[in-house]
């Protein structure tokens, strides 16, 4: 994940902390400041009692977009040994468990792209990619209520199209959540009632929203678009996020497009937002979980 620029990585985060479920076996830092972003997960991770979940520094990379959440990372501690390589660490776990590995892709697509070039057999034994980026049927929109705005260039899939076309030409299988399934907003009696729950991890994310909220960047509003969020939701609860089969090519400019052929992901074109928010809000809202 690229957690600290925008501020839906958090909130994905936090819903994972959340849902015992799932087991965290690391969590892979990605694009830009790489370092800064393992500062960020190390000081989020202690304070909320998941110090134990391991975090590996993915390949760094010039990065236009502001971190917003730098000052709550500089506040991390930085770690006393270099932290592991985020492609060791991917590669490593697919290996130790061949055909159990869920990878949740919350970011441009650079690390999975260097692991498929660095052991693609070994990659191909992952269980599944799942991810949010692209644009398939609809692009960015400022609102539910404005006209649907042809597919456009998505962030994560535009900041590294090569790492987006080894991996849709890897044949893992893969389970996509679009722009066109993403852009929920969270609205402020959400927001409220997220901020002032008061446990650690809420807290956490609070200070965070605030940040971002803070720091001068083009996207800035009080009411933050969950895109992270939903494919957590979906592992969760696959009805949130029904899915299509669809084969998607990606092109050298960085569009995701739908084209005739075998199906190479499962897309998801529309979420069911009152089942992403139920599931959402109560996990946020529960007792905190036990450090996995």
């Amino acid at each position: 994940m690229d957690i600290g620029d925008d501020i839906d990585d958090a909130f994905a985060l936090a819903l994972l902390l959340q849902s015992p479920e799932i087991e965290i076996v690391g969590i892979t830092t990605d694009w830009g400041d790489t370092a800064l972003r393992g500062r960020l997960l190390e000081r989020l991770l202690r304070e909320t009692g998941h110090a134990g979940i391991p975090v590996a520094q993915g390949i760094a990379t010039p990065n236009p977009t502001p971190f917003t959440q730098a000052r709550y990372a500089q506040r991390g501690l930085a770690p006393a040994q270099p932290p592991p390589d985020a492609i060791d660490f991917i590669l490593r776990e697919i290996k130790r468990q061949p055909g159990q590995i869920t990878i949740l892709a919350l970011g441009p697509l650079t690390n999975i792209g260097a692991a498929i070039a660095r052991d693609p057999a070994a990659f191909g034994t992952v269980k599944q990619v799942v991810m949010m980026g692209g644009s398939v049927r609809a692009g960015y929109r400022k609102s539910q209520y404005v006209p649907v705005r042809p597919a456009d260039k998505e962030y994560n899939i535009a900041s590294d199209v090569k790492g987006a076309q080894a991996l849709f030409g890897s044949g893992v299988p893969i389970v996509m959540m679009p722009l066109d399934s993403t852009q929920i907003r969270l609205d402020e009696v959400e927001r409220n009632a997220i901020f002032g729950h008061g446990s650690p991890l809420t807290d956490a994310v609070t200070l965070l929203y605030h940040q971002w909220i803070d720091t001068y960047q083009p996207w800035s509003s009080n009411m933050p678009s969950l895109f992270d969020v939903v494919p957590v939701a979906w592992l969760l609860d696959p009805a949130s996020c029904p899915t299509t089969p669809l084969r998607i090519a990606v092109t050298d400019d960085g569009l995701t497009r739908e084209v005739a052929g075998k199906a190479n992901a499962q897309v998801c074109l529309a979420s069911d937002q009152p089942r992403f928010f139920n599931t959402f809000m109560q996990r946020l809202l529960a007792a905190p979980q036990k450090a996995q």
